[in-house]
């Protein structure tokens, strides 16, 4: 497991002790973890001499990612592309089975016509384009061109919905850091949550071989606007979506807001998934969307977890994050003001 030392790769390691299929378990990080009855291998991702460090091994779990939207983009498309180029390439060279490599359901795109839910194996219409939802399309182009190379290879995808919990996304799960909730007018908003603990179960299965090809994980259906409210207490904010990704575009250029206005498209338009393969495969997720909600909105503000493989985001990371959404919003909202105040005006 690459990304072992990391807050998922932890808890995934802990679940992988507990499988009898699993005769060992190696850890493949930067620095030695703490997790008992594991073996550690020092290696960055991205290094020549990974393949060395990947010998005797039958299965990759790929974890040591960067999923930070507002990270450099250059030092962060490093660590997922060509990090991930020089997993597959090494694992192949290793003589490993199967490589599991967790990317987002957001690569399938937000689309008005998407159909609600969207199967496993519809086609990814997300941008290639330098955002961070961009790296999850490369990776997964770079899965099937590896896949197409190294037949021998098995290759599983892992596409989460937002996830959410101790280890979390660093897309829209960031919005619940706000003072209030955006809410975009006319827009019937789908939300649709991955617990952590979904995800690790997922990538167990995974990892023995309990499913294959590309998968998605997630809770069953979604919550509208009005159930989010509920659950979590906040109250929304309701703007015009063409002010309020005007606004963010202007704010995104000059550096005062770090997400990609691409973020919120996926407010915008549906992208609810329905882990297909997983449930034929006998799989359930263990959280429904609300208490998946509930418990994000708990671990807020305990603190980061590791720097390596996913990580949760960290205060800091998190408080730039509200700051900017409020700031896009009070935007919104200025435009909104003040194109109304003219239109009074004019009458």
């Amino acid at each position: 497991m690459t990304g072992a030392g990391g807050e998922l790769g932890r808890r995934l390691l802990h679940a992988l002790g507990g499988e009898a299929e699993v005769r060992k378990v190696i850890g493949v990080d930067t620095t030695r973890g703490d997790v008992p009855d594991v073996s550690w291998r020092l290696a960055d991702v991205r290094d020549p001499v990974l393949s060395s460090r990947l010998r005797g091994v039958d299965v990759v779990v790929h974890l040591a990612v960067d999923r930070r939207a507002d990270a450099p983009a250059v030092e962060r498309r490093s660590v997922n592309v060509l990090g991930t180029d020089n997993v597959l390439v090494s694992a192949a060279s290793a003589g490993a089975r199967r490589v599991v490599l967790v990317t987002s359901a957001m690569v399938y795109g937000a689309d008005p016509g998407n159909a609600i839910p969207l199967p496993d194996d519809a086609p990814v219409r997300a941008a290639d384009d330098n955002t961070l939802v961009g790296d999850w399309v490369e990776v997964e182009r770079l899965a099937e061109a590896a896949a197409a190379k190294h037949p021998d290879l098995a290759i599983t995808l892992v596409r989460p919905a937002s996830l959410v919990g101790p280890v979390t996304d660093a897309l829209l799960p960031r919005l619940f850091e706000a003072p209030r909730l955006l809410a975009l007018r006319g827009v019937e908003t789908h939300w649709q949550f991955c617990h952590t603990d979904d995800v690790v179960s997922a990538l167990v299965w995974a990892a023995l071989g309990r499913v294959e090809g590309a998968v998605t994980v997630g809770c069953d259906g979604w919550l509208t606007q009005a159930e989010v409210e509920r659950t979590s207490g906040m109250r929304s904010i309701v703007v015009p979506a063409s002010a309020a990704i005007a606004t963010a575009e202007r704010l995104h250029r000059v550096g005062a807001l770090p997400a990609p206005v691409t973020e919120l498209h996926y407010l915008a338009h549906p992208w609810v998934i329905a882990s297909e393969r997983l449930r034929e495969a006998g799989w359930e997720p263990a959280w429904d969307n609300a208490d998946a909600l509930r418990a994000h909105l708990d671990s807020l503000g305990e603190g980061a977890g590791g720097a390596s493989g996913l990580a949760r985001i960290a205060r800091s990371d998190a408080t730039r994050a509200a700051a900017g959404a409020t700031v896009a919003l009070a935007g919104a909202l200025a435009i909104a003001r003040a194109r109304s105040a003219r239109r009074r005006r004019r009458g």
